[in-house]
């Protein structure tokens, strides 16, 4: 009987216990699963690529544009093999330039000698990415230098008819779903030039319309920000939650710390995107060279994490390949972060908690869940309680010089501060780091330290903390 009793306890706990409430704004299943790809390859290629101009104007010859040997099946094994969940490829570049048929145009792949007009990058692209299993966005710019009705309001309807025509047609599987679509806020042709005033409403629900599940990227979104700058960095705060009112792409946009920032108890979930690209240019040129591996492993840490999205950009040269030189840096990237977090030295330790939700009797929000690599799986405390304090302890001392965090962003993002200790082997506490905020994934790093005991201690939270993960890693191969 005193056993029947005590399983209804605890499954009875288990029923009645309800998990927390959402807290402010929360991600779209779809934004989550974005942020869960971490890394994605940006592939600018068009006739810069033969110009060796970062910025076309429009008058270029459309012959100009003529890869001799071009592969999307190559790229996309690139992509696969180094870890990215998919690939972003600027079908319309600021010159206004289409890597496909597009109706709308007379500068296009269809004026062009290449293939005898019948070429379709957007087409070859699609298949590429949907053998590879990885997924597909378009880099479409609202700024055409060629188009003969930009700075007009006839210009609005025919961008969406451009959007229409792509996003139609272009994607992976059966479906033609695309997991991003890309707006720049570029616009004219200097202080004496073109401008125009962009229907971002239009163009928006244009997307949505055709690609329910794509994820917008522009300065406020919706469904993903600019994080401020081109080189890869996040801010050490990053909130996802952004307030998007009276703001517009462009010259209309926030400011760049708000963008590398975000806002605490933004009304809108508009998560960072860090675009980069591999070498100095956004377009292949034949005398750069990428970046080091010890470069991009700081872009990873940068971006990734610090609770944001690596978009990274690789351009295909003039045959229409990945040049060797950049894929062999892709590869030593993926086997460094593949040796650096393959061995998850929190896994070793006892976990105990102040508090866990429910008592701990209550399974569904185990402290162990931190522990068990599983995101959809968290720990989580009592609604009144806000500061509460984890301890991993070790049989063993262990030795690391990464911290990593994942809060569970479903329910909001929450914690906007915390530090680390660790167990000196006096018995007595040192601080090791402290931080503010960590979203989807954060990643500290420190100097390396040996230790039997480590706690982590929540200094403010907005509401009752979640966390997924809590992971301990030892890099080798950088330094901080």
């Amino acid at each position: 009987m005193t056993i029947v009793l005590m399983l209804f306890a605890v499954t009875s706990c288990v029923r009645t216990v309800n998990p927390p409430e959402p807290y402010g704004a929360c991600p779209t299943p779809q934004q989550v699963e974005w942020q869960k790809m971490e890394m994605n390859m940006f592939c600018h290629f068009g006739p810069n690529t033969f110009s060796d101009k970062e910025w076309g104007d429009g008058t270029e010859v459309e012959d100009l544009f003529y890869p001799t040997d071009m592969d999307c099946c190559q790229w996309a094994k690139v992509a696969k093999q180094s870890g990215m969940g998919g690939i972003i490829i600027t079908a319309k570049h600021h010159d206004g330039f289409c890597l496909w048929p597009n109706p709308q145009s007379s500068h296009t792949v269809a004026q062009s000698s290449w293939k005898n007009g019948k070429g379709d990058v957007l087409a070859e692209l699609s298949r590429a990415c949907t053998e590879a299993g990885i997924g597909m966005g378009l880099y479409i710019s609202p700024w055409d230098r060629n188009a003969p009705t930009y700075g007009s309001d006839a210009y609005n309807e025919t961008f969406r008819l451009t959007l229409e025509d792509a996003l139609s047609r272009y994607g992976t599987g059966d479906t033609h779903t695309l997991f991003e679509q890309w707006f720049d806020g570029a616009n004219g042709e200097g202080p004496n030039g073109k401008r125009q005033n962009y229907d971002w409403n239009l163009f928006n629900s244009t997307v949505n319309r055709l690609q329910p599940t794509a994820v917008i990227f522009s300065d406020v979104g919706p469904g993903c920000r600019w994080v401020g700058n081109e080189s890869g960095s996040a801010g050490e705060t990053c909130w996802s939650t952004i307030n998007t009112d009276g703001y517009a792409p462009g010259s209309q946009a926030p400011s760049t710390d708000t963008l590398n920032q975000g806002c605490r108890g933004g009304k809108q979930w508009v998560p960072a995107e860090c675009d980069v690209s591999i070498r100095h240019g956004w377009f292949y040129h034949p005398n750069e060279v990428p970046k080091t591996l010890s470069e991009l492993l700081q872009i990873y840490y940068n971006s990734v994490g610090r609770n944001a999205l690596l978009l990274l950009n690789v351009p295909p040269d003039r045959r229409g390949r990945i040049a060797a030189i950049d894929s062999l840096r892709l590869m030593e990237l993926r086997r460094a972060l593949d040796s650096i977090f393959s061995n998850d030295l929190a896994r070793q330790a006892e976990v105990d908690v102040t508090n866990q939700r429910g008592g701990k009797r209550c399974k569904n929000f185990d402290s162990k869940n931190m522990l068990d690599g599983n995101f959809d799986s968290y720990w989580a405390t009592d609604d009144t309680v806000l500061t509460p304090t984890i301890t991993l302890t070790f049989k063993k001392p262990v030795t690391f010089n990464r911290v990593m965090l994942q809060e569970f962003i479903p329910l909001g993002q929450r914690i906007a501060s915390f530090h680390v200790d660790i167990k000196q082997t006096d018995g007595e506490w040192k601080r090791l780091v402290s931080a503010t905020t960590i979203g989807y994934k954060r990643i500290l790093l420190t100097p390396m330290v040996t230790t039997t005991a480590l706690r982590i201690v929540i200094d403010e939270a907005d509401a009752c903390p979640t966390l997924s993960n809590v992971s301990l890693f030892l890099d080798n191969i950088t330094q901080k």
